[in-house]
């Protein structure tokens, strides 16, 4: 695309900025204690302020009451569709979600019926990702309560042309930080460390620069035994990606000590793992430099 095609077509796109994306969007349940009951299940979140006769819906459910399921939402706007099409048409025909920002304004309740306006917030200038080359598009949403604000929510999509795959490569690294630089000096003495709160015993994964339980910054480690469970899994087919071969398995394995980890399954063809699979950890090495917990198939009945 030449510089003046491109700058033509950024301007198009630059012209949707501001546009709505929803417009009277109603949430289709009110806020209520069995979606709320689920996701604290598969959170693992038991603070008590979500049950009960006073109980509120954790904050970060924020989204889950406006999201239209696979019947989409009456109240969305026809300037979102044009967006994406006006993408897709310039070939960038694959989509991922990168990020999200809340701002919660105040607790919502069972019995709330959300509200919602949203507006495409931004369109990016051309950028060049691993994936392939596209654009980000985020829209801003903002619910309410009977007409009172009660939170804010950012989305951002990356709209893009798939990279051709390339045979072989190298595989992404992990970013190692102060918070989890310990878990990844444990991988490379092929310990899979798990972090313990001093101040009340609660185990937690992944590493956190304090306990989500009691608050407790102080914390010691303990070795996983290794052996776990497939709790949940997803098998990826797309998008290709350099040194991945789709379709694998990747599945969120709940460890013998009771916190969960995502890793791929191997041992089994990717159509074969099924949850409540028995796992054993191993450590595969994908390079010289490169080496990553995994999670093997044991013998096991059910599936």
């Amino acid at each position: 695309m030449s510089d003046a095609v491109e700058g033509a077509f950024a301007a198009r796109l630059k012209a949707y900025e501001g546009r709505p994306a929803a417009v009277a969007g109603v949430g289709k349940d009110r806020v209520n204690a069995p979606m709320i009951r689920h996701w604290c299940e598969a959170m693992g979140d038991t603070n008590p302020a979500y049950t009960g006769p006073d109980a509120i819906a954790p904050p970060t459910m924020l989204q889950a009451w406006t999201m239209g399921g696979l019947s989409g939402h009456a109240g969305r706007a026809e300037a979102y569709d044009e967006l994406l099409g006006l993408l897709d048409q310039a070939g960038c025909t694959s989509v991922v979600a990168t990020d999200c920002e809340q701002e919660y304004l105040r607790p919502l309740r069972p019995g709330d019926e959300v509200t919602f306006d949203a507006v495409i917030e931004s369109v990016s200038d051309r950028k060049r990702t691993k994936l392939g080359t596209g654009y980000f598009v985020t829209t801003r949403m903002d619910l309410r309560v009977d007409g009172e604000p009660v939170g804010t929510h950012r989305f951002r999509i990356l709209k893009y042309a798939p990279a051709r795959a390339r045979p072989g490569g190298r595989r992404p690294r992990p970013v190692i930080n102060r918070d989890n630089a310990g878990f990844w000096e444990g991988v490379a003495r092929h310990r899979l460390l798990i972090q313990r709160c001093t101040g009340c015993g609660t185990l937690r994964f992944p590493w956190l620069p304090g306990c989500n339980a009691c608050g407790c910054p102080e914390w010691d480690t303990v070795e996983a035994s290794g052996a776990g469970t497939v709790f949940s899994h997803v098998v990826v087919h797309h998008p290709p990606f350099p040194a991945f071969s789709p379709p694998y398995a990747v599945g969120l394995i709940e460890l013998a000590e009771g916190v969960r980890m995502v890793g791929n399954v191997i041992g089994v063809p990717y159509d074969k793992v099924w949850i409540g699979m028995p796992v054993r950890l191993e450590f595969a090495r994908y390079d010289d430099e490169l080496e990553l917990p995994v999670f093997r198939a044991q013998d096991g009945n059910g599936g």
